[in-house]
């Protein structure tokens, strides 16, 4: 009963010869391997933290002041770069010639209602403060692996 869940010879050779590709040696030929694969990821730093992002995340950040609805916003500090297969990841950030992505404004919206009660005991003090944290949403647009960085 065993063996027949168990795969054929063929089917693991024919899977690892799928998966077998030579390791890029340079940082342009790894570019055009991710370049070639179907779906991208990068880890990028927007208001001080990392973000995994794909295109099209819908992102939600603290607020941040000089921006307005609308605004492009062009992330520079990208860590790593990478796709299903292939990952590049920069030391510290990958150069920004090399990779482009951007975000667009959504919204400037706020969090749910957050409630501090404080106390102290046996002195009749006590304060309620309430307080809504703002945020800003950022859509992430296509992630662009620049084919020649030179140019």
């Amino acid at each position: 009963m065993a063996s027949l869940f168990r795969p054929t010879l063929r089917a693991v050779a024919t899977r690892a010869l799928h998966t077998q590709t030579a390791a890029p040696t340079t940082t342009p030929s790894a570019l055009s391997l991710i370049r070639t694969q179907p779906s991208h990821y990068v880890v990028a730093s927007v208001a001080g933290r990392k973000y995994l992002l794909t295109p099209r995340d819908l992102l939600t950040v603290p607020r941040l002041k000089d921006v307005k609805v609308g605004d492009v916003l062009k992330l520079s500090d990208i860590h790593e770069l990478g796709s299903r297969e292939f990952t590049i990841r920069g030391n510290p950030t990958i150069p920004a010639e090399q990779v482009r992505v951007e975000a667009t404004v959504v919204e400037h919206t706020k969090g749910k209602m957050e409630v501090i009660f404080k106390k102290k005991r046996r002195k009749g003090y006590e304060r309620t403060i309430r307080h809504k944290q703002t945020y800003t949403r950022l859509r992430i647009g296509p992630i662009d692996i620049v084919e020649n960085p030179s140019s």
